[in-house]
């Protein structure tokens, strides 16, 4: 069985790896990112487009499938240092929302458990589309685990 975890670089995925490092049986893991091209991310919140976008593809890649694949590698080695021993990195290129793709990812792996920060770096799209982890939650026919942030000192 594999153990999938949603990692988007922000401090609550990290705070998820973390705890699925300490909390969760051993086996083997898959540290997910979910990327879109810019473009199609400008058709979920047209109002956030002001000025005109272009494309530059080089080497035919897109600059967010890199940054993915560098934030999935990040959460990889995030794991491995937390103390998981087979991860492995993966950057997916969503054509939907993310949460369906985390979806369509854990149904592709089997995936035993599914865990994830209960915020990320959605900001004004997780206003408008809903929260990622609760998507997650009421789609997903899998055990899921949701980690809460760290309790401040306030």
């Amino acid at each position: 069985m594999t153990v999938l975890i949603a990692y988007d670089g922000s401090d609550d995925a990290r705070t998820a790896v973390e705890y699925a490092a300490r909390h969760v049986r051993p086996e083997p893991t898959v540290i997910l990112t979910v990327w879109e091209p810019l473009l199609m991310q400008l058709s979920w919140a047209p109002l956030a487009a002001a000025a005109p976008v272009t494309t530059d593809l080089q080497d035919d890649q897109y600059e967010e499938e890199k940054q993915a694949e560098a934030l999935a590698r990040q959460g990889a080695d995030l794991a491995l240092a937390a103390g998981l021993t087979e991860v492995t990195p993966r950057a997916e290129r969503g054509t939907g929302p993310v949460w369906a793709t985390i979806v369509d990812v854990a149904d592709e792996l089997n995936a035993s458990l599914i865990v994830t920060g209960s915020r990320g770096l959605a900001g004004a799209r997780s206003v408008l589309l809903g929260s990622v982890s609760t998507r997650v939650l009421h789609h997903v026919h899998r055990p899921t685990l949701v980690v809460p942030p760290p309790k401040t000192d306030e």
